[in-house]
């Protein structure tokens, strides 16, 4: 979601947090030796959906839980997984499944890509597909492009075309929404086109 200053310009919604947040996963996935990242996304994944499994069977935690992070949180994850918890799985099943030349792209077009979808996404007029602006799609699959370029530039990746074949299949994904959370779909589908591409 977005805001507006007292000047009418957007502003980024708190509720993005957590997708902005989580760019220190593929990053951390540049640098820390797989072994020790898997564990870690482990621990984390695991702490996470404790803690959501914790909540549910206890209602009023569960309600001190939201009051406690309601901006960080959409309102229908009162009953449900929270979009961290699925990043946090979607983390380590992309590094244990493709590895991380995959796994480090498809993480940072969910995290960044996302947030800069909905910016764009809540302010454009025009029509809507599924609920959503194209303009935002768009807006998504241009800084997931530049996040691929920017990989490829600094060296963290090697260039392939198959990159920017997953940025575009990302922003398709953030547009249709599948259940049960993008932050699933997301990077784990397009992660798997990426390493199906990879290796034609």
């Amino acid at each position: 979601g977005t805001g507006a200053d007292e000047h009418g310009r957007v502003l980024p919604h708190p509720e993005e947090a957590p997708e902005l947040a989580g760019s220190c996963i593929p990053l951390a996935g540049l640098f820390v030796p797989t072994a020790a990242l898997l564990a870690g996304l482990a621990a984390l994944a695991g702490a996470a959906l404790l803690s959501d499994l914790a909540r549910f069977r206890f209602p009023a935690a569960n309600r001190r839980y939201m009051r406690l992070l309601a901006p960080l949180l959409k309102a229908d994850e009162e009953g449900r997984i929270t979009g961290a918890t699925y990043m946090c799985i979607a983390a380590l099943l992309a590094f244990a499944l493709f590895g991380r030349e995959v796994a480090v792209p498809a993480l940072f077009y969910l995290s960044l890509g996302d947030p800069a979808a909905a910016l764009v996404g809540r302010r454009a007029p025009g029509p809507r597909i599924f609920g959503k602006s194209p303009a935002g799609t768009l807006a998504f699959a241009a800084v997931a492009s530049a996040a691929a370029a920017g990989l490829v530039g600094v060296g963290a990746l090697e260039f392939h075309w198959a990159l920017w074949a997953g940025a575009g299949i990302a922003a398709l994904l953030e547009l249709a929404s599948l259940p049960p959370d993008d932050n699933l779909s997301i990077p784990l589908l397009s992660g798997l086109a990426m390493w199906l591409l990879l290796r034609i």
